[in-house]
C-alpha cells in the first residue's frame, strides 16, 4: 500500500511539472503579448478582418512597451521580495544550509566545462559566503534536471564539483539532483537531510521566490531559517522608476507574474498550506530582523 501510495504521489508531481510548463510557456506575458501581436497581423492579411488585426496588433505593440517601461513589474515583485526581511547573524549556531537550484545554467555549463551562472548568481556567491560563516554547517544543494521535452543536465552536481574547486570540504556537501520543481526541492531535501529537532537549516534562495519555497518546506515539516537574496526591486522612492529597456521590464514582468501564478497553484494542489507564506511559517521568523 505505501508503494502504491508513493507511486501515485510521484505520478502526481510529474503530471504537475508537465502541466504547469506548459500552461506557464502560453501564459507567460512576454509570450502572451508577442503571440496576440502575430495574431493581429496574421488577421490584417484577411480583408474581412483587415481593420481588426491592425487594430490588435497596434494596440498588444503599445501594451508591450508600456508594460516594459513602466514599473508595473517592479510593484508585482515588491510584496515578494519584502515578504522575509533579510538575515542578520544573532549569534546562534547554523546547522545546515540548503542551496536552491536556478542559478546555473546547467547544461552549458556541462558543454563549457566550467560553471556558467544567471541573473540568479547570488544564491551561489552567498552560499559559499555562508559556508565560511558557519565552518561546521552541511550544504544541502538541491536541483535536479529534466525538461518538457526530456532529461537534462542536473544542476547540483556542477554547483556542488565548483564548490570542492574553491576549497570547501566535499564531506559538508549533500547533493539532492532529483528535483526539478520547488515542490520537489523541499520533498528530496527533507529526505536526505533528515533534520533532527531543533537543527537550524538556513534556505538561500531568491527574495521572490521565498515565500514559495518557505510554504512547501513547511508543508513536508522542513522549518527552515529564510536567507532571501536576488533582489530585483530597490524599495523605496526608486521602486516607482520606469525600466531603461523594455526587455527588462518584461523580464521582471515575467518572474513577478510567474511567482503569483505559483503561490495560487501551490496552494490550491495543497502544496502550500496557506496562499502567501510568511515569517510565521518559518523557524527563523524570530531569528531574523
Amino acid at each position: 500500500m505505501n508503494g502504491n501510495t508513493g507511486s501515485l504521489k510521484k505520478q502526481g508531481r510529474r503530471v504537475f511539472y508537465y502541466v504547469s510548463k506548459i500552461a506557464w510557456f502560453f501564459t507567460t506575458p512576454s509570450n502572451l503579448l508577442l503571440s496576440l501581436i502575430l495574431l493581429g497581423l496574421v488577421l490584417s492579411l484577411f480583408k474581412r478582418l483587415r481593420h481588426l488585426g491592425i487594430w490588435l496588433s497596434l494596440v498588444f505593440t503599445l501594451a508591450t512597451i508600456a508594460l516594459g517601461l513602466l514599473p508595473l513589474a517592479s510593484y508585482i515583485l515588491l510584496p515578494l521580495e519584502e515578504r522575509f526581511p533579510a538575515f542578520r547573524d544573532d549569534g546562534e549556531p547554523v546547522d545546515g544550509i540548503i542551496l536552491l537550484g536556478g542559478a546555473v545554467e546547467a547544461s552549458d555549463s556541462k558543454t563549457r566545462g566550467q560553471i556558467v551562472s544567471n541573473e540568479s548568481a547570488e544564491r551561489v556567491l552567498d552560499t559559499i559566503q555562508l559556508a565560511h560563516r558557519y565552518p561546521a554547517a552541511r550544504i544541502l544543494i538541491s536541483g535536479g534536471g529534466g525538461t518538457v521535452f526530456g532529461d537534462g543536465a542536473a544542476e547540483a552536481p556542477i554547483i556542488a564539483a565548483y564548490f570542492k574547486t574553491i576549497g570547501i570540504d566535499p564531506s559538508r556537501i549533500l547533493i539532492e539532483d532529483r528535483s526539478r520543481t520547488t515542490a520537489e526541492n523541499a520533498v528530496y531535501s527533507q529526505e536526505l537531510a533528515k533534520p533532527r529537532e531543533g537543527e537550524r537549516w538556513l534556505l538561500v534562495t531568491s527574495a521572490w521566490h521565498m515565500p514559495r519555497a518557505v510554504g512547501v518546506f513547511e508543508k513536508v515539516g522542513f522549518l527552515v531559517t529564510p536567507y532571501p537574496v536576488d533582489f530585483r526591486t530597490s524599495g523605496g522612492s526608486r521602486t516607482h522608476l520606469p525600466f531603461a529597456f523594455v526587455s527588462e521590464g518584461l523580464r521582471r514582468l515575467d518572474i513577478g507574474t510567474k511567482e503569483w501564478a505559483g503561490l495560487i497553484a501551490y496552494y490550491t494542489s495543497g502544496r502550500t498550506a496557506r496562499l502567501f507564506p510568511g515569517p510565521q511559517d518559518s523557524a527563523g521568523g524570530s531569528a531574523s530582523r
